[in-house]
């Protein structure tokens, strides 16, 4: 399978245009059927898999200083979504990707342009899922080690929320039924959670599985932890995102 790995760089791929800009100018120039979309912070696998499909998830794991309260949780939280995002992919409903490890088929890419969003900085890889799902294209999961990349947590409290604001502020922008449902469901557990405390006995055996089923090595307590406070800090998020003009 031919193949490109296309790493945007902010201030060197991007004409101070942004990464929806780079990421279109690198893979425009590209020669291969297929490209491999990565962050240039992570830990990218070295073996290269073999898919016919139109776009390809591939995993991703978050390490970072256990010693870190702030690190720990993003671990947890990361964990759960990757496992959401591998179970809903491989049951053919598809509610999360990223761009920090994608294989996808280049013309495909380029034909999914014009729903990417030019005008919002991030979430090309959201984006280009709900554009796959709408033109019905092959998109598969392939949760294999070999093909895992590493991320990092943000350090600070002030980037991890304007990481997650910017997150959380494209979510009006998305029309796929299946990340609207699942989102809502995410929004209204939570609610619920903040009004009736006693909903944690349902919701956290049920997080803490998806959990541990991503990484074994967090522990109950970081769990717990998270799953108080996420609710608080979710509501947050997404009215910041919601509020905030620019990014």
């Amino acid at each position: 399978m031919s193949i490109t790995r296309i790493i945007p760089q902010r201030g060197i791929n991007d004409e101070g245009r942004g990464k929806k800009f780079a990421l279109h100018k690198l893979i425009a120039a590209a020669t291969t059927e297929y490209v491999w979309l990565q962050d240039d912070d992570i830990i990218a696998p070295t073996e290269e898999p073999e898919t016919t499909a139109d776009l390809l998830i591939l995993p991703l794991r978050m390490e970072g200083d256990k010693s870190s309260l702030l690190q720990r949780l993003q671990i947890t939280e990361y964990a759960a979504l990757q496992q959401v995002t591998i179970e809903t992919a491989h049951k053919g409903k598809a509610v999360l990707c990223s761009g920090a490890n994608l294989i996808v088929r280049r013309d495909r890419w380029l034909e999914s342009w014009k729903d990417l969003h030019e005008e919002i900085p991030s979430g090309d890889d959201m984006f280009l899922l709900e554009s796959f799902k709408r033109r019905g294209l092959r998109i598969e999961v392939l949760d294999d080690a070999r093909y895992t990349a590493v991320v990092r947590p943000q350090k600070t409290w002030a980037s991890f929320f304007k990481q997650r604001m910017r997150w959380a502020g494209k979510a009006p922008h998305y029309t796929d039924s299946d990340i609207r449902r699942y989102g809502a469901i995410v929004l209204i557990a939570n609610i619920l959670q903040v009004l009736c405390p006693a909903i944690i006995l349902f919701k956290f055996p049920y997080e803490y599985n998806l959990i541990k089923k991503r990484d074994a090595s967090v522990s109950l307590i970081d769990a717990l932890i998270l799953e108080l406070i996420y609710p608080f800090y979710m509501l947050i998020c997404l009215l910041g995102g919601l509020f905030r003009r620019t990014w």
